[in-house]
């Protein structure tokens, strides 16, 4: 890998905030989701990723800056000779001048070594839990990643699968559930971003948004329509198609049907939910035909809908 820090285009002295805004800002400009299929970006993503990581952990940063570390983790080699002026012929002795190897401050002699190395191999063992793996590094989890997902209103109400490119640049196909509502999020464990220890991976949330349909609501489980009918559907009855979020059917309107009646189909909501249309008697525009006949038929008959509601 790069210079970590080249790769961010941040100072050696960047904080841990400008650290995390160097890298967010990056990983959204290159993110696999606003460039689909730009092989170039998906490389340079990971590889921003990588830097991210790698710098986020303190102590690989120590070592880096340093010098004990390369930009993969390595350790870099060192000689006898360059540990102090005492180490030549006399083998290790001389090493306390300064010479050290992954945190080990060696003594006089190859006892003092030896000694040091049983310490620390026992400590280690003493910090595995029951599956080997360490205390600290179970309590280390990487952040957890969200991605924005919309869906459409028949996706979210019947269920869907849709395909989804994680932070990691993998893709993934994930199952939209049955009756699924605006701003639900779904959890893939372990798909956010990488630990620092590497066994205790973020979580990738997929935040859902749900178009509106241009004639569907819904409340709970229950689909809700409005359904336009003519004069003559309304007065005379019959049937009539109806959209539902399974495909159209044809409802039955019994004779003299008012503006404002509801009607049920049932189990062609989400779900098993039931949907409810209301009916909305409209009249023909322009006709000059039917407003004489509806005319002549007010002044024979004199109808008055507010009078028979009390409001003459």
């Amino acid at each position: 890998m790069k210079d970590p820090y080249l790769v961010l285009g941040v100072a050696k002295t960047a904080t841990e905030d400008e650290l995390k805004k160097a890298y967010r800002k990056l990983a959204r400009s290159l993110h696999p989701d606003v460039n689909p299929g730009d092989k170039k970006a998906e490389e340079r993503f990971k590889e921003v990723t990588a830097a991210y990581d790698f710098l986020s952990d303190a102590e690989k940063r120590r070592q880096y800056d340093n010098g004990e570390i390369d930009a993969t983790g390595a350790v870099k080699r060192r000689s006898w000779h360059s540990a102090g002026s005492g180490a030549g012929a006399g083998g290790f002795r001389g090493a306390r001048s300064g010479f050290s190897s992954s945190g080990f401050s060696f003594g006089d002699d190859v006892d003092d070594i030896l000694s040091e190395m049983m310490r620390r191999k026992e400590k280690g063992r003493s910090q595995q839990g029951p599956q080997g793996s360490s205390k600290a590094g179970r309590g280390t989890k990487g952040e957890d990643a969200h991605h924005a997902l919309t869906v459409t209103f028949i996706e979210a109400a019947l269920g869907a699968t849709k395909r989804v490119t994680l932070v990691s640049g993998k893709a993934l196909d994930v199952k939209i559930p049955v009756g699924t509502v605006d701003g639900q999020s779904l959890r893939l464990k372990g798909q956010g971003y990488p630990s620092f220890l590497g066994d205790n991976d973020g979580d990738a949330y997929i935040d859902l948004k749900v178009e509106p349909h241009p004639y569907f609501t819904r409340r709970d489980k229950d689909v809700l329509l409005d359904l336009p009918v003519s004069v003559q559907e309304a007065v005379l009855g019959g049937k009539v198609p109806v959209p539902t979020v399974h495909g159209k059917v044809m409802l039955t309107l019994p004779a003299g049907s008012n503006t404002g009646a509801v009607m049920r189909l049932k189990g062609k909501g989400i779900d098993g939910g039931d949907q409810l249309v209301t009916l909305k008697v409209v009249l023909p525009e322009g006709d000059a035909e039917f407003a004489k006949l509806v005319e002549k038929w007010g002044a024979r008959n004199g109808y008055d809908p507010r009078a028979k509601a009390g409001m003459g």
